[in-house]
């Protein structure tokens, strides 16, 4: 008889093995075709009802009729028990909503003065890999890689050799379709996997980043328990993580409302503080090289800028589409639009509640970014001991 230990290892495996199968076959019947085709509001029309339905209930299921107001310790603790199937259910429902409204690097970026959109967000892509000191050929992990735009800019600025590890299926097979059609596929690759109990084996990444993905996490120690592992001794982590700042007052009811609002809107099971996030890479074992929030620069142009629809920050009229589509009034089109595809039956009941989560989730995240109680770039850049 094989020892307990093997026997319960063995378990978990197949446990593990059989959640991927489920979610590869939940992925080809809400997908469909729609990883290899356009994406964005386009790909929304070619989601299976039933599946879509599901997914929303799932989802909601963490936050309907659970306000700020009454919320308790047992709710985040239920959030934080189901990170694994809350994040993979909101990027199921959220992921061509961000390819339309933002494009494919779903993250937050600094802006210079008349700084086009898509310049701001490559320039904060580059800014993470010149700091953390990445070059051609290193082989590199990106925790949490979305569909695959801050890898495909740090493979073209760096020529680096980049690897995705992410839960979701439909995520992964958007990032290889991308790689395909830039001509970068021999440098990109992609794993199904939970950033939580990684499937990856020790030291074997040069470094390793995370993109506003490792938020994720139930506990920010350890998911950076689980990159320092995997991390070559003397490699480098850097990461842009949310954090709510240290202003943050749980005990007041407004600043409540904000982490919820920016919590359900992204599939956020707990956000912790600055404070909490800095102990936690610490205690992961990392030593700390570099940390700033990049938030409290001094710049004429705030990060929220986008999607509070502050016309005065436009780079020139390039950009009137881009922003035009995050802001408040072109939230709004979108939720009427989106309504009537969903009467019209061309698209799936659920898409509007979805559009409308996020809708309100720009709001909580301009109110937390005016408020400095919230920062979508804390920078943290760290190295794992030679020895």
């Amino acid at each position: 008889m094989a020892p307990a230990s093997v026997t319960s290892t063995a378990s978990n495996y197949e446990l593990e093995r059989e959640d991927k199968k489920r979610d590869a076959a939940f992925n080809k019947v809400l997908h469909g075709k729609s990883a290899q085709s356009r994406g964005g509001l386009y790909a929304m029309r070619g989601k299976d009802a039933a599946a879509k339905k599901e997914a929303v209930e799932e989802y909601f299921k963490h936050w309907d009729n659970k306000a700020a107001a009454v919320e308790t310790e047992e709710t985040r603790k239920a959030r934080r028990d189901e990170y694994a199937t809350l994040t993979r259910h909101y990027y199921n429902l959220a992921t061509d909503l961000y390819e339309y409204g933002w494009g494919t690097s779903f993250h937050f970026c600094r802006f210079a003065h008349r700084e086009p959109f898509y310049q701001a967000i490559a320039r904060h892509e580059h800014y993470l890999a010149l700091k953390m000191g990445l070059t051609e050929n290193q082989t590199v992990l990106d925790v949490g890689c979305g569909v695959g735009g801050p890898g495909r800019e740090i493979i073209k600025f760096t020529g680096a050799k980049v690897m995705g590890l992410n839960n979701n299926d439909y995520q992964i097979e958007r990032s290889l379709y991308y790689a395909a059609k830039e001509g970068i596929a021999d440098k990109w690759g992609a794993t199904k996997g939970d950033f939580m109990q990684m499937d990856l084996p020790e030291n074997s990444f040069d470094a390793v980043y995370a993109i506003e993905a490792t938020v994720h996490a139930p506990n920010l120690q350890g998911v950076y328990e689980q990159i320092f592992r995997v991390l070559k001794p003397g490699g480098v982590f850097g990461v842009y993580e949310w954090l709510m700042t240290d202003k943050y007052d749980n005990d007041n009811l407004e600043h409540r409302e904000i982490r919820l609002g920016i919590e359900q809107g992204n599939g956020i099971s707990n956000m912790v503080r600055v404070s909490e996030g800095l102990e936690a890479i610490r205690a992961a074992g990392f030593e700390l090289e570099l940390h700033e929030d990049l938030a409290e620069r001094d710049d004429q142009v705030p990060w929220y800028y986008p999607l509070a629809g502050d016309w005065r920050y436009l780079s020139g009229p390039g950009d009137l589409f881009t922003i035009g589509r995050m802001s408040w009034w072109g939230r709004g089109l979108v939720h009427k639009f989106i309504g009537l595809g969903e009467m019209l039956r061309v698209m799936p009941k659920g898409t509007q509640k979805t559009a409308d989560s996020l809708a309100r989730t720009a709001d909580a995240l301009v109110a937390g970014g005016k408020q400095k109680l919230f920062t979508p770039m804390y920078l943290m850049v760290a190295r794992k001991p030679k020895a």
